[in-house]
């Protein structure tokens, strides 16, 4: 593949010993319309995938629940075999029902099940990270994850799992994972307008773990904001290249993880995510979300 022509903006962070770009992918829009079956351009999907490899990109955010098993099958279709470089990541704890629903599935053997199938769809023997999803789809709930972690920790020193996150979790279900075994990560719903994570955010920093936002640009509803829209007047940007520019200042451990179906979507999102916002600027859209 190309050697990209510029670094990523944002350069690299290191999830337990994998080195990647801190500017990554989420694949989960490459599915049919709400993440169900298959895209309507099958390879115009694994375009997008290719681009952001030859374009630098070293993480990519998945799982099997996507489509479901559309967005693993495409990866692997598109990249395998996957270069040394490149980190997977994948997560486990929701299904798909008919409906298109996302009902949880938490029980020892139905991770030991989803861990199986994201081998197996991927084509490989070991994922390389694992983020265990708690909540709902109204976000983070409270509750323990003990029993669902203890199997992901069990199932990583069998060696089918390099590393282990934690996704759509409380501040005392992350303290909780840690005391069982070593995470890397740490995925949340945070944005400029969504910053309940705040204090998370600075707490993992100082212990060296990443906090990787999704829906970093909204998700089904994208950023709206008086503060947001004045600021990328004034910078001559779109309001969401300011939001990723926003998070890419916020903490260096945070890493983006944006999808798109679009490969001219995704330059745009690498030029956008790359802008210096001048202090002025991010005081204003500080206040966005308090």
């Amino acid at each position: 593949m190309d050697t990209p022509s510029a670094p990523l903006p944002g350069g690299t962070w290191t999830l337990g010993d994998s080195p990647v770009a801190r500017f990554g992918y989420g694949a989960m829009q490459l599915a049919g319309p709400w993440v169900m079956g298959p895209p309507a351009d099958h390879d115009g999907a694994l375009a997008v995938l290719r681009e952001a490899v030859s374009l630098g990109i070293t993480h990519i955010d998945t799982s099997d629940a996507y489509g479901p098993r559309i967005t693993n099958e495409l990866i692997r279709e598109a990249l395998h075999p996957y270069p040394e470089s490149l980190l997977i990541a994948t997560k486990v704890g929701a299904i798909r029902d008919a409906q298109g629903g996302w009902p949880t599935a938490r029980r020892p053997e139905d991770l030991r099940k989803q861990v199986h199938e994201n081998l197996q769809a991927l084509g490989v023997e070991t994922l390389d990270l694992v983020n265990m999803r708690m909540g709902d789809a109204q976000g983070p709930q409270p509750g323990s994850i003990t029993e669902a972690f203890e199997t992901l920790a069990g199932l990583q020193k069998e060696g089918l799992i390099r590393h282990l996150g934690v996704s759509n979790v409380t501040r005392e279900q992350v303290a909780e994972a840690r005391s069982i075994a070593p995470i890397v990560c740490v995925q949340n719903m945070y944005n400029l307008a969504h910053r309940h994570d705040d204090d998370l955010v600075d707490h993992l920093a100082a212990d060296g773990i990443a906090y990787v936002p999704f829906f970093p640009l909204g998700g089904f509803t994208p950023l709206q904001s008086e503060a947001l829209s004045q600021v990328a007047d004034r910078l001559g940007a779109t309001p969401m290249s300011i939001a990723l520019a926003w998070l890419m200042q916020r903490s260096p451990n945070i890493l983006l993880i944006p999808g798109t179906s679009s490969a001219a979507h995704l330059r745009e999102n690498i030029a956008g995510a790359g802008l210096t916002l001048p202090d002025e600027d991010v005081a204003e859209l500080n206040g966005i979300g308090h």
